[in-house]
């Protein structure tokens, strides 16, 4: 069959552990050099790039099923990882099925925690940046626009967002089950980027009153502890000041760990008897996995806290159904629009289209 072919490849925590998710995740450098790359690449029309803590996604219109294939390559030789390995954990569908998934993750189906919101922004996110570096065309930007229309669609008229449904509510959740009140808890945030900002904000609606940030770049921690009613603390004094502080959410960009197990047993010598709490929410991790072992030491990272929020996804599950359906009813309509566009080739698909769909 003549025509254009509309695909998605990559992987995501349904297969791939987080170790695994780690190997495979792009810091802002890495990716920026795979989008140049992938620009170049023939017979990609149009592509955009979803990465977060959870997935990482191609999504592209190709000349020919053979594209993707090299689209797999290229990342596969930047990141280090045997195509063989990562067809064990590779996430892989063409046409309609491309439309369906990509309806299902910015409406939170698709999502460790069923029903969160944070994938809207970052997909939206996402898809702005290809806009803006001109890697969308015609199909890319009806498909995403649609998907932004029915995500806020099934968000609007199911109940699939109700109860916690957030990493931050969830890590929240859990610390008010170790100390009981939070009111005296010290939490100290390392990372000021979005998920740390909010997991703050989280402990703060809780009656938590005493938090610190710390990040690599003092000024954006200062910004960030003025936003919070917080105190802002050089990053190099972590090691220091660890035993001072009972919560500590970790969330940075590194990309090695910023918590080694020396640090902690120093720490916890200092404090034997106070438990100590990791919330890590990088990608990379952020704390080394064997403080763990530590009495009175509570480690627990993306995959824990999704697996406690499973606890908590009966009511929601139960509007998975009503909202598999109207999601259907949208590819469906979606795939009649954009069909005729993939089969007239390049000379449609790829014309400009300068409209912007409600989103």
């Amino acid at each position: 069959m003549n025509g254009e072919c509309l695909f998605v490849l990559g992987a995501t925590h349904h297969t791939a552990p987080l170790a695994v998710r780690e190997r495979l995740s792009l810091d802002a450098g890495a990716a920026d050099a795979l989008r140049a790359e992938l620009a170049g690449l023939a017979g990609l029309r149009e592509f955009t790039l979803v990465s977060t803590c959870n997935r990482i996604e191609f999504y592209g219109v190709a000349a020919d099923a053979s594209v993707a294939a090299a689209v797999q390559r290229a990342f596969c030789v930047r990141q280090n990882f045997s195509a063989a390995e990562f067809e064990q954990f590779r996430l892989s569908l063409s046409g309609p099925g491309v439309l369906q998934h990509l309806l299902e993750v910015t409406s939170g189906l698709d999502s460790q925690m069923l029903g969160e919101t944070e994938i809207f922004g970052q997909v939206k996110e996402a898809y702005g940046l290809a806009q803006a570096n001109g890697h969308t065309g015609a199909v890319l930007n009806r498909v995403f626009q649609k998907a932004f229309q029915a995500a806020k669609h099934v968000r609007t008229t199911t109940a699939i967002t109700e109860g916690q449904v957030s990493v931050a509510n969830v890590a929240v959740e859990l610390a008010g089950n170790i100390f009981g009140s939070l009111a005296d808890a010290r939490i100290l945030l390392l990372g000021a980027g979005e998920i740390g900002e909010k997991t703050a904000k989280a402990f703060q609606s809780r009656g938590a009153a005493t938090l610190s940030v710390a990040s690599r770049r003092l000024e954006r921690a200062m910004e960030l502890a003025e936003t919070l009613g917080a105190f802002a603390m050089p990053f190099w004094l972590m090691p220091v000041k660890l035993a001072e502080f009972d919560i500590v959410v970790c969330a940075t960009s590194a990309p090695d760990t910023v918590v080694s197990r020396p640090v902690v047993e120093t720490a916890m010598r200092r404090r034997p008897a106070r438990p100590l709490f990791f919330i890590d929410l990088a990608l990379p991790r952020d704390v080394d996995a064997s403080v763990a072992e530590r009495e009175n030491v509570f480690l627990y990272n993306l995959d824990d806290l999704a697996r406690i929020a499973d606890e908590n996804r009966a009511a929601r599950e139960a509007e998975l159904g009503k909202c598999r359906a109207l999601l259907a009813e949208r590819t469906a309509a979606l795939w009649r629009q954009i069909e005729p566009r993939l089969q007239a080739g390049p000379a449609v698909s790829h014309a400009t289209d300068h409209r912007t769909e409600p989103a």
